[in-house]
């Protein structure tokens, strides 16, 4: 299955969580190497949904919140960097509309 365009990417957990520099479980020096900056945070949800469009989702787990689904694959950076990334979703249990959870490097 592929995660439909229409998922929901909330602007925050890109601008709040992925772009910020944190101490612990940093993502933005890993997507900084594709040139992903605060600035370009259209750029990113334009490449996850490529991501997305791309490769197929997986299940990944099931519990009380939803239905977890895990896509493996490469995101296309601004300066056109490869990365190898996974990216997490969730449908929330009574509904049918997926959204976003996280992005992390693929090892």
């Amino acid at each position: 299955m592929r995660i439909p365009q229409n998922a929901l990417i909330l602007r925050e957990k890109l601008t709040d969580y992925l772009l910020v520099r944190k101490s612990e479980d940093d993502k933005s020096q890993f997507l900084g190497q594709a040139g992903f900056t605060m600035e370009s945070a259209d750029a990113l949800e334009a490449a996850i949904r490529r991501h997305i469009a791309t490769y197929d989702a997986q299940i990944d787990r099931s519990n009380q919140f939803g239905e977890y689904y895990v896509v493996h694959g490469e995101l296309v950076g601004v300066n056109e960097q490869v990365l190898s990334v996974t990216t997490v979703w969730i449908q929330d249990a009574g509904s049918e509309r997926l959204r976003f959870i996280t992005l992390k490097p693929r090892r």
